[in-house]
């Protein structure tokens, strides 16, 4: 059974091009079903049938997993059953009769249209040499210089370099530490300051990709400088399953592209930095998860509720389909394969309306 498992993740992974964490969460639904039919006398793979698979899910929704976790784990159990009949290790598809629990699907939370301008022009109201709205999380040592290990780590990893002792200069950007000066630089403090000002500028053209144009911040972070089509507004995105799709996007988040590209990039700049678009403090790709960080801090800077970038997906969704946008168009724009998963935002705009009329109308 184990030769089976890695064999259905080189599938995942090789040919149907999943992502790292689809294949994880995949394999290791796969693993808990067998070691399931194991323990109820299967002693190999064939000996699986409807029965084990249904008593397996009625298992889990016992100990209490959510129904979203329940949807998925019998979408890896249809999928690995049909693989495995394909390659002949099962004599028939014996989850393709396997109902799946329908998910519960909560309205997502979306800002209102002045909310998210106030949260992608946060970066560019911080005056030159104010610290980031992270720079609060960087705590002193108790030998009085800057610690080495700030709350957002480091896009690759690497520990932050201590700020000279006695500098009440900002040292460092948000996500990590400051950048490491050479040992004869004359005046580090300067230095930072400039890794600071492009950090603001890194800043502002995410949050106007992530807002402007509704993509995942796995596809913000993995975009290439040459997938920006400068001249027609449109970057090439990479999404889920490596499907290709073009995305334009406005104005504003062409000036924040601009400048990005033109002040702050080549300050941060290093020989590992390669093609990607937006890079950390040290010069390496940045990272979804300092991202995330960036997104919140700056909302929570900004007295906004709280917001992931995956709330600027849905805020920027929820708004196109306001201003008359047609879902087939967003669900495009978005990279849904199924247009069931663009729905969700017809839902949420239907619900505002409702609560505009009932606060609103004096019938309501």
């Amino acid at each position: 059974m184990r030769e089976a498992v890695d064999d259905f993740a080189g599938h995942l992974a090789g040919v149907r091009n999943r992502s790292a964490h689809t294949v994880r969460a995949y394999v290791g639904d796969v693993v808990s079903l067998l070691d399931h039919a194991h323990r109820m006398g299967c002693a190999e793979l064939p000996e699986l049938d409807l029965a084990v698979l249904r008593s397996w899910l009625a298992k889990q929704r016992t100990m209490g997993t959510a129904r979203t976790s329940l949807a998925r784990r019998a979408a890896s159990a249809r999928t690995f059953s049909a693989w495995a009949h394909r390659c002949g290790l099962l004599p028939a598809d014996v989850a393709g009769a396997l109902a799946s629990p329908r998910a519960h699907r909560d309205l997502p939370t979306v800002l209102r249209a002045d909310q998210a301008a106030a949260l992608v022009e946060a970066p560019g109201r911080l005056a030159p040499g104010v610290p980031p709205p992270a720079e609060s999380d960087f705590r002193p040592s108790s030998s009085g210089q800057g610690d080495s290990r700030p709350t957002p780590s480091a896009e690759d990893g690497s520990r932050a370099t201590p700020s000279v002792a006695g500098d009440s200069r900002p040292t460092s950007p948000p996500e990590d530490g400051s950048r490491p000066t050479s040992p004869g630089s004359s005046d580090p403090s300067r230095a930072a300051d400039g890794v600071a000002e492009a950090v603001l500028l890194r800043d502002r053209a995410l949050l106007e990709l992530l807002y402007g144009t509704g993509v995942r911040i796995s596809e913000a972070c993995g975009l290439d400088v040459a997938d920006v089509d400068h001249a027609r507004r449109v970057v090439r995105v990479f999404g889920k399953g490596g499907r290709e799709r073009a995305v334009p996007y406005g104005v504003p988040a062409q000036r924040a592209l601009d400048e990005w590209l033109c002040h702050g990039r080549p300050a941060l700049a290093a020989p590992h930095s390669r093609d990607a678009l937006l890079l950390g403090a040290r010069g390496g790709r940045l990272n979804p998860t300092t991202a995330r960080r960036v997104v919140s801090g700056y909302a929570d800077a900004a007295g906004l509720p709280p917001v992931s970038p995956h709330g600027l997906r849905h805020s920027a969704a929820t708004h196109l389909l306001e201003g008359g946008a047609d879902l087939r168009a967003v669900q495009e724009l978005l990279g849904h394969s199924s247009l069931a998963s663009t729905q969700i935002y017809t839902h949420v705009s239907v619900e505002r309306l409702r609560a505009a009329y009932r606060q609103a109308h004096p019938r309501a």
